[in-house]
Protein backbone atom coordinates (compact mmCIF):
# COMPACT_ATOMS: atom_id res chain seq x y z
CA UNK A 1 0.00 0.00 0.00
CA UNK A 2 1.62 3.53 -0.80
CA UNK A 3 0.75 5.62 2.60
CA UNK A 4 2.19 9.23 2.17
CA UNK A 5 3.53 9.48 5.62
CA UNK A 6 6.05 11.06 7.94
CA UNK A 7 7.63 11.20 11.34
CA UNK A 8 8.13 14.36 13.25
CA UNK A 9 10.90 12.94 15.87
CA UNK A 10 13.14 15.02 18.64
CA UNK A 11 16.49 14.51 20.23
CA UNK A 12 14.41 15.02 23.70
CA UNK A 13 11.45 15.50 25.12
CA UNK A 14 10.11 19.41 24.79
CA UNK A 15 12.06 20.23 21.92
CA UNK A 16 8.63 21.61 19.99
CA UNK A 17 7.53 18.28 17.88
CA UNK A 18 4.09 18.20 19.64
CA UNK A 19 3.57 22.07 17.99
CA UNK A 20 5.33 20.98 15.01
CA UNK A 21 3.33 18.50 14.10
CA UNK A 22 -0.23 20.18 14.73
CA UNK A 23 0.60 23.18 12.87
CA UNK A 24 1.92 20.32 9.96
CA UNK A 25 -1.71 18.85 10.18
CA UNK A 26 -3.62 21.89 10.74
CA UNK A 27 -1.79 23.79 7.46
CA UNK A 28 -2.16 21.12 5.52
CA UNK A 29 -5.88 20.25 6.53
CA UNK A 30 -6.63 24.08 5.67
CA UNK A 31 -5.24 23.09 2.03
CA UNK A 32 -7.99 21.10 2.12
CA UNK A 33 -6.11 17.63 2.41
CA UNK A 34 -7.06 15.06 4.71
CA UNK A 35 -4.50 13.63 7.29
CA UNK A 36 -4.79 10.66 9.95
CA UNK A 37 -2.96 11.57 12.83
CA UNK A 38 -1.05 9.21 14.94
CA UNK A 39 1.02 9.47 18.54
CA UNK A 40 3.54 7.54 19.22
CA UNK A 41 3.46 5.89 23.09
CA UNK A 42 0.31 6.12 25.70
CA UNK A 43 -0.34 10.28 25.66
CA UNK A 44 -3.50 11.20 25.42
CA UNK A 45 -2.85 15.08 25.75
CA UNK A 46 -0.74 15.23 22.47
CA UNK A 47 -3.00 13.00 20.88
CA UNK A 48 -6.33 15.28 21.90
CA UNK A 49 -4.32 18.14 20.12
CA UNK A 50 -3.67 16.22 17.07
CA UNK A 51 -7.02 15.41 17.26
CA UNK A 52 -8.42 18.77 17.12
CA UNK A 53 -5.98 19.94 13.89
CA UNK A 54 -7.13 17.19 12.14
CA UNK A 55 -10.87 17.06 12.91
CA UNK A 56 -10.30 13.07 13.46
CA UNK A 57 -9.33 11.08 15.73
CA UNK A 58 -5.88 10.80 16.74
CA UNK A 59 -4.37 6.89 17.47
CA UNK A 60 -2.24 5.68 19.33
CA UNK A 61 0.71 3.63 17.71
CA UNK A 62 2.51 1.57 20.88
CA UNK A 63 5.56 -1.00 20.59
CA UNK A 64 5.40 -1.68 24.27
CA UNK A 65 1.54 -1.84 24.61
CA UNK A 66 0.42 -4.14 21.23
CA UNK A 67 2.05 -6.42 18.93
CA UNK A 68 3.88 -5.34 16.07
CA UNK A 69 1.25 -6.82 13.52
CA UNK A 70 -1.55 -4.81 15.29
CA UNK A 71 0.41 -1.50 15.13
CA UNK A 72 0.83 -1.85 11.19
CA UNK A 73 -2.93 -2.78 10.68
CA UNK A 74 -4.44 -0.09 12.72
CA UNK A 75 -1.94 2.67 10.96
CA UNK A 76 -2.75 0.67 7.32
CA UNK A 77 -6.60 1.18 8.18
CA UNK A 78 -6.47 5.01 9.21
CA UNK A 79 -4.13 5.78 6.68
CA UNK A 80 -5.84 4.65 4.11
CA UNK A 81 -8.70 6.70 4.33
CA UNK A 82 -6.74 9.64 3.91
CA UNK A 83 -4.06 11.57 1.65
CA UNK A 84 -1.26 11.40 4.25
CA UNK A 85 -0.67 10.52 7.92
CA UNK A 86 1.51 12.74 10.56
CA UNK A 87 3.23 10.68 13.42
CA UNK A 88 4.55 12.30 16.32
CA UNK A 89 7.15 10.68 18.12
CA UNK A 90 7.84 11.00 21.86
CA UNK A 91 10.59 11.64 23.84
CA UNK A 92 13.83 11.49 22.29
CA UNK A 93 14.25 9.69 18.93
CA UNK A 94 16.19 6.34 20.85
CA UNK A 95 14.74 6.82 23.85
CA UNK A 96 13.32 3.48 24.89
CA UNK A 97 12.79 1.26 28.54
CA UNK A 98 15.68 -1.32 27.45
CA UNK A 99 19.17 -1.10 25.94
CA UNK A 100 17.72 -1.97 22.68
CA UNK A 101 15.57 0.81 22.61
CA UNK A 102 12.68 -1.18 21.69
CA UNK A 103 10.02 1.17 22.70
CA UNK A 104 11.62 3.51 20.95
CA UNK A 105 10.40 5.98 18.55
CA UNK A 106 13.15 5.30 16.42
CA UNK A 107 11.50 1.50 15.97
CA UNK A 108 8.37 2.59 15.39
CA UNK A 109 9.70 4.54 12.28
CA UNK A 110 11.64 1.10 11.62
CA UNK A 111 8.33 -0.56 11.33
CA UNK A 112 6.09 1.84 9.37
CA UNK A 113 8.86 2.74 7.27
CA UNK A 114 8.40 6.31 7.51
CA UNK A 115 10.96 8.86 7.24
CA UNK A 116 11.68 11.02 9.83
CA UNK A 117 12.43 14.76 10.45
CA UNK A 118 14.25 16.11 13.68
CA UNK A 119 12.70 18.89 15.41
CA UNK A 120 15.83 20.54 17.65
CA UNK A 121 16.06 22.40 20.37
CA UNK A 122 19.15 24.54 18.78
CA UNK A 123 19.16 27.13 22.22
CA UNK A 124 22.69 28.44 22.85
CA UNK A 125 24.12 25.64 20.27
CA UNK A 126 25.60 26.06 16.93
CA UNK A 127 27.96 23.29 15.03
CA UNK A 128 27.54 21.19 18.02
CA UNK A 129 23.47 20.69 16.26
CA UNK A 130 24.92 19.22 13.48
CA UNK A 131 26.83 16.93 15.99
CA UNK A 132 23.99 15.89 17.40
CA UNK A 133 22.16 15.09 14.53
CA UNK A 134 25.14 13.17 12.76
CA UNK A 135 24.99 11.06 15.93
CA UNK A 136 21.38 10.00 15.34
CA UNK A 137 22.25 9.40 11.88
CA UNK A 138 24.65 6.95 12.10
CA UNK A 139 23.34 5.34 15.62
CA UNK A 140 21.21 3.65 13.23
CA UNK A 141 21.34 3.48 9.55
CA UNK A 142 18.41 1.91 9.48
CA UNK A 143 16.16 4.73 10.62
CA UNK A 144 15.55 7.16 7.70
CA UNK A 145 15.78 10.71 8.71
CA UNK A 146 15.44 12.75 6.15
CA UNK A 147 15.35 16.32 7.08
CA UNK A 148 15.52 18.72 9.79
CA UNK A 149 13.21 21.61 11.37
CA UNK A 150 15.40 23.92 13.52
CA UNK A 151 13.17 25.46 16.50
CA UNK A 152 14.36 28.28 19.12
CA UNK A 153 16.41 30.00 16.23
CA UNK A 154 18.15 33.55 17.88
CA UNK A 155 18.44 35.17 14.67
CA UNK A 156 19.35 35.09 11.03
CA UNK A 157 22.97 34.42 11.79
CA UNK A 158 22.62 32.10 14.37
CA UNK A 159 20.16 30.07 11.69
CA UNK A 160 23.03 30.86 8.90
CA UNK A 161 25.23 28.68 10.89
CA UNK A 162 22.82 25.99 11.71
CA UNK A 163 21.77 25.21 8.11
CA UNK A 164 25.04 25.81 6.79
CA UNK A 165 26.67 23.12 9.41
CA UNK A 166 23.80 20.63 9.43
CA UNK A 167 23.86 20.57 5.37
CA UNK A 168 27.73 20.16 5.46
CA UNK A 169 28.07 17.40 7.99
CA UNK A 170 25.18 16.25 7.95
CA UNK A 171 24.11 15.88 4.34
CA UNK A 172 20.46 16.49 5.52
CA UNK A 173 18.43 19.43 3.90
CA UNK A 174 16.61 21.97 6.79
CA UNK A 175 13.10 22.11 6.16
CA UNK A 176 12.49 25.06 8.29
CA UNK A 177 13.52 27.14 11.17
CA UNK A 178 11.53 28.87 13.89
CA UNK A 179 12.41 31.63 15.90
CA UNK A 180 12.16 32.14 19.90
CA UNK A 181 8.63 33.17 20.03
CA UNK A 182 7.32 35.20 22.75
CA UNK A 183 4.22 34.03 24.81
CA UNK A 184 3.50 30.60 24.20
CA UNK A 185 -0.16 29.46 23.00
CA UNK A 186 0.17 25.79 23.58
CA UNK A 187 -0.28 26.21 27.79
CA UNK A 188 1.79 23.24 29.81
CA UNK A 189 0.70 21.43 33.47
CA UNK A 190 2.73 18.40 34.62
CA UNK A 191 4.32 16.34 32.09
CA UNK A 192 3.06 18.12 28.97
CA UNK A 193 -0.17 20.03 27.30
CA UNK A 194 -2.84 21.24 29.25
CA UNK A 195 -5.79 18.66 27.70
CA UNK A 196 -7.75 21.13 24.80
CA UNK A 197 -11.38 20.40 26.74
CA UNK A 198 -9.60 22.74 29.60
CA UNK A 199 -8.37 24.85 26.81
CA UNK A 200 -11.08 27.67 25.96
CA UNK A 201 -8.33 28.83 22.95
CA UNK A 202 -7.94 25.49 21.54
CA UNK A 203 -8.81 26.77 18.25
CA UNK A 204 -7.25 29.73 18.53
CA UNK A 205 -3.78 27.78 19.53
CA UNK A 206 -4.45 25.57 16.33
CA UNK A 207 -4.68 28.14 14.26
CA UNK A 208 -1.27 30.29 15.28
CA UNK A 209 0.57 26.83 15.50
CA UNK A 210 -0.63 26.89 11.47
CA UNK A 211 0.45 30.38 10.96
CA UNK A 212 4.02 29.59 12.68
CA UNK A 213 4.46 26.31 10.13
CA UNK A 214 3.42 28.24 7.12
CA UNK A 215 5.78 30.92 7.78
CA UNK A 216 8.83 29.44 8.83
CA UNK A 217 8.56 25.86 7.27
CA UNK A 218 8.78 24.54 3.62
CA UNK A 219 6.04 22.74 3.79
CA UNK A 220 5.80 21.56 0.08
CA UNK A 221 9.35 20.21 0.18
CA UNK A 222 8.16 18.32 3.52
CA UNK A 223 4.96 16.91 1.83
CA UNK A 224 7.92 15.94 -0.94
CA UNK A 225 9.24 13.65 2.14
CA UNK A 226 6.01 12.28 3.21
CA UNK A 227 5.55 11.53 -0.29
CA UNK A 228 9.03 9.46 -0.61
CA UNK A 229 7.61 6.84 1.84
CA UNK A 230 8.12 2.99 0.12
CA UNK A 231 5.14 0.83 0.60
CA UNK A 232 3.53 -0.82 3.31
CA UNK A 233 2.60 -4.33 3.73
CA UNK A 234 0.11 -5.07 6.68
CA UNK A 235 -1.79 -8.23 5.75
CA UNK A 236 -6.02 -8.21 5.60
CA UNK A 237 -7.58 -5.40 7.50
CA UNK A 238 -9.91 -6.52 10.28
CA UNK A 239 -13.17 -6.95 10.43
CA UNK A 240 -14.53 -4.02 12.55
CA UNK A 241 -18.45 -5.33 12.82
CA UNK A 242 -17.08 -8.50 14.35
CA UNK A 243 -19.72 -9.34 17.32
CA UNK A 244 -19.72 -12.14 19.82
CA UNK A 245 -23.23 -11.35 20.46
CA UNK A 246 -25.44 -14.67 20.14
CA UNK A 247 -27.85 -13.27 17.51
CA UNK A 248 -27.69 -10.35 15.59
CA UNK A 249 -31.49 -9.10 16.96
CA UNK A 250 -30.54 -8.75 20.57
CA UNK A 251 -30.48 -5.79 22.24
CA UNK A 252 -27.11 -4.27 22.34
CA UNK A 253 -26.47 -3.31 25.77
CA UNK A 254 -25.60 0.27 26.53
CA UNK A 255 -22.22 1.65 28.32
CA UNK A 256 -21.78 5.13 29.58
CA UNK A 257 -18.67 6.48 28.71
CA UNK A 258 -18.20 9.80 30.82
CA UNK A 259 -16.22 12.58 28.56
CA UNK A 260 -16.17 15.92 30.14
CA UNK A 261 -13.30 18.50 31.35
CA UNK A 262 -12.97 16.04 34.02
CA UNK A 263 -12.80 12.47 32.37
CA UNK A 264 -11.20 12.71 28.44
CA UNK A 265 -8.19 10.08 28.83
CA UNK A 266 -9.72 7.33 26.23
CA UNK A 267 -8.03 5.61 23.32
CA UNK A 268 -10.41 5.95 20.41
CA UNK A 269 -9.58 2.39 20.08
CA UNK A 270 -11.24 1.21 23.23
CA UNK A 271 -14.65 2.85 22.07
CA UNK A 272 -14.54 1.18 19.17
CA UNK A 273 -13.51 -1.99 20.22
CA UNK A 274 -16.82 -1.65 22.74
CA UNK A 275 -18.74 -0.81 19.95
CA UNK A 276 -17.07 -4.07 17.82
CA UNK A 277 -18.31 -5.75 20.37
CA UNK A 278 -21.88 -5.12 20.37
CA UNK A 279 -22.33 -2.09 22.67
CA UNK A 280 -23.86 1.17 22.13
CA UNK A 281 -21.53 4.15 23.65
CA UNK A 282 -23.90 6.44 25.60
CA UNK A 283 -21.70 9.75 26.37
CA UNK A 284 -22.15 11.26 29.61
CA UNK A 285 -21.16 14.49 31.93
CA UNK A 286 -20.73 13.87 34.93
CA UNK A 287 -20.66 18.21 35.65
CA UNK A 288 -23.76 18.85 33.87
CA UNK A 289 -25.84 16.29 33.54
CA UNK A 290 -28.43 15.71 36.73
CA UNK A 291 -27.98 11.64 37.00
CA UNK A 292 -27.66 8.55 35.18
CA UNK A 293 -29.93 7.13 32.08
CA UNK A 294 -30.92 3.86 31.75
CA UNK A 295 -27.69 2.05 30.96
CA UNK A 296 -26.25 -1.62 31.53
CA UNK A 297 -22.83 -0.52 32.27
CA UNK A 298 -20.55 2.58 32.64
CA UNK A 299 -16.70 3.20 31.62
CA UNK A 300 -14.87 5.72 33.44
CA UNK A 301 -11.62 6.75 31.67
CA UNK A 302 -8.88 9.08 33.21
CA UNK A 303 -8.37 12.66 33.13
CA UNK A 304 -7.88 15.40 35.59
CA UNK A 305 -10.91 14.95 38.27
CA UNK A 306 -8.79 17.82 40.75
CA UNK A 307 -9.52 20.61 38.05
CA UNK A 308 -13.15 19.97 38.36
CA UNK A 309 -13.06 18.70 42.21
CA UNK A 310 -15.39 21.49 42.76
CA UNK A 311 -17.74 20.40 40.10
CA UNK A 312 -18.27 17.01 40.48
CA UNK A 313 -18.74 17.45 44.29
CA UNK A 314 -21.92 19.79 43.39
CA UNK A 315 -23.34 17.32 41.18
CA UNK A 316 -24.75 15.03 44.04
CA UNK A 317 -28.00 14.03 41.63
CA UNK A 318 -24.58 12.21 39.29
CA UNK A 319 -22.37 11.22 42.10
CA UNK A 320 -25.79 9.21 44.13
CA UNK A 321 -26.52 7.19 40.86
CA UNK A 322 -23.26 5.91 40.47
CA UNK A 323 -22.87 4.80 43.93
CA UNK A 324 -26.67 3.57 44.05
CA UNK A 325 -25.80 1.51 40.78
CA UNK A 326 -22.54 0.49 41.88
CA UNK A 327 -24.03 -1.14 45.32
CA UNK A 328 -27.10 -2.98 42.65
CA UNK A 329 -24.30 -4.77 40.89
CA UNK A 330 -24.28 -2.71 37.92
CA UNK A 331 -20.95 -3.15 36.04
CA UNK A 332 -18.60 -0.16 36.41
CA UNK A 333 -15.00 -0.14 34.79
CA UNK A 334 -12.78 2.88 35.96
CA UNK A 335 -9.19 4.03 35.18
CA UNK A 336 -7.19 6.44 36.83
CA UNK A 337 -9.18 9.16 37.21
CA UNK A 338 -12.32 7.10 37.39
CA UNK A 339 -11.00 5.10 39.86
CA UNK A 340 -10.44 8.88 42.01
CA UNK A 341 -14.23 9.74 41.87
CA UNK A 342 -15.17 6.48 42.68
CA UNK A 343 -13.50 7.08 46.01
CA UNK A 344 -15.41 8.89 49.19
CA UNK A 345 -13.67 12.15 48.14
CA UNK A 346 -10.86 14.10 46.91
CA UNK A 347 -8.76 16.82 49.59
CA UNK A 348 -7.08 19.64 47.60
CA UNK A 349 -5.26 22.76 49.30
CA UNK A 350 -6.80 21.31 52.66
CA UNK A 351 -10.68 21.15 51.40
CA UNK A 352 -12.23 18.21 51.28
CA UNK A 353 -14.77 17.38 48.00
CA UNK A 354 -16.74 14.24 48.28
CA UNK A 355 -16.87 11.63 45.20
CA UNK A 356 -19.04 8.85 44.63
CA UNK A 357 -18.69 7.25 47.53
CA UNK A 358 -18.60 3.37 46.38
CA UNK A 359 -14.54 2.76 47.22
CA UNK A 360 -13.64 3.47 51.21
CA UNK A 361 -10.62 5.81 49.73
CA UNK A 362 -9.85 9.32 50.16
CA UNK A 363 -7.16 10.87 47.29
CA UNK A 364 -4.73 13.69 47.95
CA UNK A 365 -2.15 15.06 45.24
CA UNK A 366 1.42 15.97 44.98
CA UNK A 367 3.44 17.86 42.37
CA UNK A 368 5.60 14.97 42.00
CA UNK A 369 4.30 11.86 39.25
CA UNK A 370 2.88 9.46 41.89
CA UNK A 371 3.20 6.85 39.11
CA UNK A 372 4.50 7.35 35.56
CA UNK A 373 5.32 5.00 32.91
CA UNK A 374 4.76 1.63 31.27
CA UNK A 375 2.91 -1.01 33.55
CA UNK A 376 2.41 -5.02 33.71
CA UNK A 377 -0.08 -6.63 35.91
CA UNK A 378 -0.44 -10.17 36.64
CA UNK A 379 -4.29 -10.77 37.71
CA UNK A 380 -4.41 -13.31 41.21
CA UNK A 381 -7.66 -12.65 41.97
CA UNK A 382 -11.15 -12.76 40.25
CA UNK A 383 -12.89 -9.64 39.12
CA UNK A 384 -15.91 -8.99 36.63
CA UNK A 385 -12.79 -8.12 33.34
CA UNK A 386 -10.00 -10.26 33.21
CA UNK A 387 -9.01 -13.59 34.34
CA UNK A 388 -7.12 -14.67 36.76
CA UNK A 389 -3.38 -15.79 36.06
CA UNK A 390 -3.04 -13.49 32.89
CA UNK A 391 -0.81 -10.53 32.44
CA UNK A 392 -1.78 -7.45 31.21
CA UNK A 393 -0.04 -4.65 30.00
CA UNK A 394 -1.12 -0.74 30.34
CA UNK A 395 0.36 2.82 31.26
CA UNK A 396 -0.34 4.83 34.51
CA UNK A 397 0.15 8.47 34.81
CA UNK A 398 -1.29 10.48 38.18
CA UNK A 399 -0.50 12.94 40.76
CA UNK A 400 -2.81 11.73 42.96
CA UNK A 401 -2.25 9.75 46.13
CA UNK A 402 -3.61 7.61 48.71
CA UNK A 403 -4.89 9.21 51.52
CA UNK A 404 -6.18 6.30 53.68
CA UNK A 405 -7.99 3.45 52.70
CA UNK A 406 -10.04 1.04 54.64
CA UNK A 407 -10.42 -1.55 51.84
CA UNK A 408 -8.93 -5.41 52.72
CA UNK A 409 -5.90 -6.77 50.51
CA UNK A 410 -7.98 -9.20 49.02
CA UNK A 411 -10.47 -6.23 47.51
CA UNK A 412 -7.32 -6.30 44.99
CA UNK A 413 -6.92 -7.87 42.48
CA UNK A 414 -3.58 -7.14 40.49
CA UNK A 415 -0.20 -7.80 41.53
CA UNK A 416 2.17 -5.08 39.76
CA UNK A 417 5.29 -6.55 38.23
CA UNK A 418 6.41 -3.39 36.85
CA UNK A 419 4.85 0.22 38.07
CA UNK A 420 3.50 1.88 41.10
CA UNK A 421 -0.36 0.62 41.46
CA UNK A 422 -2.53 1.78 44.01
CA UNK A 423 -1.22 0.49 47.11
CA UNK A 424 1.79 -1.81 48.36
CA UNK A 425 3.04 -2.52 44.63
CA UNK A 426 -0.85 -3.83 44.50
CA UNK A 427 -3.80 -2.25 42.09
CA UNK A 428 -7.74 -3.41 40.77
CA UNK A 429 -10.28 -2.54 43.42
CA UNK A 430 -13.11 -4.76 43.15
CA UNK A 431 -16.89 -4.36 44.58
CA UNK A 432 -19.64 -6.36 43.05
CA UNK A 433 -18.91 -5.66 39.69
CA UNK A 434 -16.72 -2.97 39.50
CA UNK A 435 -13.32 -3.08 38.77
CA UNK A 436 -11.02 -0.31 38.84
CA UNK A 437 -7.69 0.80 38.46
CA UNK A 438 -4.65 2.97 38.33
CA UNK A 439 -3.21 1.23 34.87
CA UNK A 440 -4.67 2.33 31.36
CA UNK A 441 -5.06 -0.71 29.04
CA UNK A 442 -5.07 -0.69 25.42
CA UNK A 443 -7.87 -2.31 23.38
CA UNK A 444 -5.56 -3.69 20.68
CA UNK A 445 -2.97 -4.62 23.24
CA UNK A 446 -5.91 -6.46 25.67
CA UNK A 447 -8.36 -7.02 23.08
CA UNK A 448 -10.29 -9.30 25.98
CA UNK A 449 -10.86 -6.61 27.93
CA UNK A 450 -13.67 -4.50 25.37
CA UNK A 451 -15.28 -8.10 25.25
CA UNK A 452 -15.35 -8.75 28.92
CA UNK A 453 -17.04 -5.15 29.64
CA UNK A 454 -19.83 -5.74 27.34
CA UNK A 455 -20.33 -9.15 28.12
CA UNK A 456 -20.77 -7.75 31.70
CA UNK A 457 -22.83 -5.32 30.13
CA UNK A 458 -25.31 -7.73 28.79
CA UNK A 459 -25.43 -9.80 31.65
CA UNK A 460 -26.85 -7.22 33.42
CA UNK A 461 -29.31 -5.90 30.90
CA UNK A 462 -30.40 -9.75 30.93
CA UNK A 463 -30.99 -10.02 35.28
CA UNK A 464 -32.49 -6.52 35.01
CA UNK A 465 -35.05 -7.71 32.63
Amino acid sequence: MALPRIMIAALRGGSGKTIVSVGLIASWRKRGMAIAPFKKGPDFIDAGWLALAAARPCHNLDTFLMPTERILLSFSKRALTCELAVIEGNRGLYDGIDLEGSTSTSELAKLLKAPVVLTVDCTKATRTVAAMVLGCIQFDREVNICGVVLNRVAGSRHESILRKTIEHYCSLPVLGAIPKIKGEAFPERHMGLVPTLEHDWADESIEKAAEMVEQYLDLDRLLAVAGQAPQLSAGPLPNDKKTFRLSEKAPQPRIGVIKDAAFQFYYPENLEALEAAGAEIVTLNALADPGLPRLDGLYIGGGFPETQAQALAENKGFRDDVRCLAEKGFPIYAECGGLMYLGESLVLDGKTYPMAGVFPVVFGFSKRPQGHGYTIFEVERPNPYFKPGVQVRGHEFHYSKVLSWRGKAEDLAFRMTRGIGFAGKRDGLCYNNILATYSHVHALGTPSWAEAVVEAANSYRQRAQ
